[in-house]
Parts: C-alpha cells; structure tokens; sequence
C-alpha cells in the first residue's frame, strides 16, 4: 500500500508538471471549453479503462474491448439500416456487449484458458464480425436525439459521456474499495489458489468482471457512435493501447492485486493532458501513440526495477 502511496504522488506531481507546461504552451490550455474537449475526445477509452482497471487487479486481461467497442457501433449502424428504432437498437446492443463478455467468460472461467490468449482472439473475432456488418460502408444519418446524446450538453457544460464517467467512478470506486466482492478480486489477484482454499468463488467473481467488461465496452461504443454520429469497421481500432495504458500507468500491477481507482485516475489525467500537449505543439498522431506506446513500457519497467532495487538493498540479501 506504501508503494502504491508514493506511485500515486508521483503521479501527481508528473500531472502538474504537465498543466503547467501546457499551460504557458496556450492560454486556451485551463478554459472550461478546452478541459471538457480534453475529456471529450477520449472519454470512451477512459469510461472502458475504468472496468479494466478490476479485471487487471483481479489477474486477468481483456484485450478485446476495443473491438467490442468497434462491434457495438457497427452492431447499431446495421439495425438502424435494417429499419429498427435507434431506441431499440440501444438495449439489443448492450445486450450484444454482455454476450459477448459472456462468451470470453466462458473460455476463461469453465474451459480454463489464459484470458490473454481468449481475448486476444476475440480482439481479431469482435473486429471481423463489425467489418462483416459494415464491410466497407460508412453508416451515417442516425436520429438528431442520438447524435445529441454525444455532442450536446446534458448537465450544463458537461456532456452525457462525461457523467457517464463520473457515474461509473463512484461506482467502481465503492465495489472495489469498500465492499465485500472489490475484496475478493484483489485476493484472487493475488492468488487464485489461496482464493479458493479461502472459500472465494473464484470462476464467478471471474465471469463477473468479462460479462461487466464486455458491457461497457458496448456502452462505450454507442457513446463514441453518438459523438462522431457515423460508423465505420475500424471504430475504436487501436483504443486498446491507451487504454491498458491508463490504467498500468495508475499504479496497477500487470500481474494482478495492486492498484487503485485513484491512481489510474491520475494516470488517465496525465494521458489526456499529455495528448492535448502534442496536440497544441503539432505533433501528429502517430507521433503521440509513440509517446503513449513509451508509457506503457515504462508503466511496467520502472516498479519491477524499483522493486528489484529493493529486494537488492535488503539486509542478508548479498548473502543469499
């Protein structure tokens, strides 16, 4: 708890460095416009990022929910060309999302395959089945009240992704940190095996998590239709980077039991001031996923280097 302390405040003073920088870069940088902007141009990594954060803690991956996410938006597009009511199109979408969590579940919690190797070919299966709907179309035209839902503001300035976000936080903030079940997913991080000898539903908090993800991963993909109001067969292609980003950058360990909600919500700050930097000083893209790319190896490099440092410098170690 102590590290992840002192990971938190350095993640801290990295983000003010980082305000102050962007801030004498452009005087727009600390406008109420361009903060909303900030969040308003990746919330839907950052509401998926928020779910992944429990299935990393718990000792698991999803690397499929950016083409879940891709699958949802096409899975719209097509019932509303087919002629279904957006607002009934919505729930048969979030029902997708949750077969589709479901489904990984499956492979992970009753078969008993690595989630790495089942979600990574999800990642290839969600992406070919939203490609397979869309082919090469773009599908535009969706109701005004749709599109609203992702360009105008809901709650004075803020916008309905952006509450959907701070939603979620509590809620994921309260289930991991102040409740029985957030428990169980940090003791099956840390061991499944003394989870189970503990009398720890492990395969059902396990499914739990997957079905969840997968939930919001579709919701998300509904946000990101509703904000850009088209769809492609490459939506969210690539999101999965800044995603596990975000959240190994907060502090949570890649091998599951560490990390907080408070600590990756540092690390998303950090990332979308850090995008919004290069952005203001023209740097491209491609550029940016780079510096992001750069994060993630750090993200994971420098605790295990601190942490061998440690165990280096213990008393008796030398002698071992």
């Amino acid at each position: 708890m102590r590290r992840l302390v002192r990971w938190e405040l350095l993640l801290l003073v990295i983000l003010a460095v980082t305000i102050v920088i962007n801030s004498a870069m452009s005087p727009m940088f600390l406008t109420i416009g361009n903060q909303i902007n900030l969040f308003q141009l990746s919330i839907e990594k950052i509401i998926v990022a928020l779910m992944m954060t429990l299935v990393i803690i718990n000792g698991e991956i999803d690397l499929s929910v950016a083409s879940m996410m891709g699958l949802a938006a096409c899975a719209f597009g097509w019932l509303f060309q087919l002629g279904v009511p957006a607002g009934v199109a919505i729930p048969m979408v979030l029902a997708l999302g949750l077969l589709g969590g479901a489904f990984n579940a499956f492979w992970i919690t009753v078969i008993g395959m690595p989630s790495l190797v089942v979600t990574l070919a999800m990642l290839i299966g969600f992406r070919g089945m939203a490609r397979i709907l869309v082919e090469d179309r773009g599908i535009t035209g969706f109701p005004e009240w749709f599109n609203a839902l992702g360009q105008q503001p809901i709650l004075g300035p803020l916008p309905l992704a952006l509450l959907v976000f701070a939603v979620l936080f509590v809620i994921l903030l309260v289930v991991l940190h102040r409740s029985g079940f957030g428990r169980k997913v940090y003791v099956i991080g840390n061991s499944a095996e003394v989870a189970r000898y503990s009398g720890v539903a492990v395969p059902r908090v396990k499914a739990l998590l997957f079905i969840a993800s997968g939930f919001v991963a579709s919701l998300a993909g509904l946000l990101y239709t509703a904000r850009v109001s088209a769809v492609r067969g490459d939506v969210a292609l690539g999101f999965e980077l800044d995603i596990i980003t975000m959240v190994l950058l907060g502090g949570v360990s890649i091998f599951g039991g560490k990390g907080t909600l408070w600590g990756v919500l540092l690390s998303i700050l950090i990332v979308l001031n850090l995008r919004n930097g290069m952005a203001l000083a023209n740097i491209t893209g491609h550029l940016q996923t780079g510096v992001i790319g750069l994060l993630l190896i750090l993200s994971v490099l420098v605790p295990n280097l601190v942490q061998s440092a440690r165990l280096s410098f213990r008393p008796g170690s030398a002698a071992r």
